[in-house]
């Protein structure tokens, strides 16, 4: 956006719009709203890789009753935390929202939920997630996640600050989404987070896969991230150079994931078959996105990406489960 001299209006510009008039919608309106905005669907890039760590991190001897029990809380964890990193990227987001046409119809945005209603459902999802990171500590006398919890909380709202001063916002993303694994394996085994290489490589495999799959994401606004004074790889250094980023991110993602492949022997052929899929899912992506542009955009960032997770988790649960 610009002013009428020309001068472009900076995010920190920006200014709130004025509150609705409309009747204050019902809690369970509310939480539709929020539900539908913040595309809980979404949950699939990590959940899976969570999942899969959890069993990883398994003690083989371990009973199941205790496990399900464990991964009950993981998933609850999982989808908590992500509804709390949604919620506070819309509230610092609303008025920058609302100034691109391609948001402005988020409910914060457009003033469908106002910003008081969505602090208290960021807040609640909050409070729920340390009522499951404390349930770890009750059940199975593992106090980590619950002394975690609020670092943890910092962490994944922290991405929704990053693009006013960084171009690597990308990758605190990535970051966000790397930590999943990590912590569903601290929390059903601590011990195996520093014993097992291959939750570490699999950690970085997913910073450089959503880092790279963000940059793709960021480049149907990189002409208002540019006028509006934020920054993203697609807005400072051009669409051309964003895609040559995001190849070779995934480049490095695939060679992650083949060493934590080979780093996990309980991994066996059908996890290498998913790894070998994967490799031809990122260069579709690639392909689709190179022939159709901002057109094949959904199916470059959510359809296969979404096909890539869960094709890893679940050849990988596979694997473990079966050894």
């Amino acid at each position: 956006m610009t002013r009428g001299d020309g001068r472009c209006i900076r995010a920190s510009h920006f200014y709130h719009r004025p509150m609705t008039t409309l009747a204050r919608p019902s809690l369970a309106e509310r939480l539709r709203l929020a539900a539908a905005d913040i595309k809980l669907a979404h949950s699939v890039f990590a959940l899976p890789f969570a999942i899969l760590a959890a069993v990883l991190a398994r003690p083989e001897s371990g009973p199941w009753p205790r496990f399900a029990g464990q991964l009950a809380l993981v998933v609850a964890c999982m989808v908590t935390a992500r509804t709390w990193a949604m919620l506070v990227n819309r509230l610092a987001d609303r008025d920058i929202d609302a100034a691109n046409a391609r948001t402005a119809r988020r409910v914060l945005a457009s003033g469908r939920m106002s910003a008081r209603d969505g602090w208290a459902l960021a807040l609640a999802s909050a409070g729920a997630f340390l009522l499951a990171c404390a349930g770890f500590w009750a059940l199975f006398a593992n106090p980590w996640p619950l002394l975690l919890g609020v670092p943890v909380l910092g962490w994944i709202a922290l991405y929704s600050f990053t693009k006013r001063f960084t171009l690597l916002c990308h990758v605190f993303l990535g970051g966000a989404l790397a930590i999943s694994p990590l912590a569903a394996a601290l929390a059903v085994r601590p011990e195996a987070v520093p014993a097992s290489p291959a939750l570490w490589l699999l950690s970085g495999m997913v910073v450089c896969w959503v880092a790279g799959f963000d940059v793709i994401y960021a480049l149907q606004d990189a002409d208002f991230d540019r006028q509006a004074g934020l920054h993203s790889i697609p807005s400072r250094l051009g669409p051309a150079a964003a895609i040559w980023i995001s190849r070779g991110l995934h480049i490095g993602a695939f060679a992650l994931l083949v060493l934590a492949a080979r780093a996990e022997p309980r991994f066996g052929v059908l996890f290498m078959a998913a790894v070998g899929l994967v490799g031809v899912l990122l260069i579709v992506e690639h392909a689709v996105l190179a022939k159709r542009g901002k057109a094949g955009l959904e199916m470059a960032f959510f359809t296969i990406n979404g096909v890539v997770s869960c094709v890893l988790g679940l050849a990988g649960v596979i694997d473990l489960t079966l050894v």
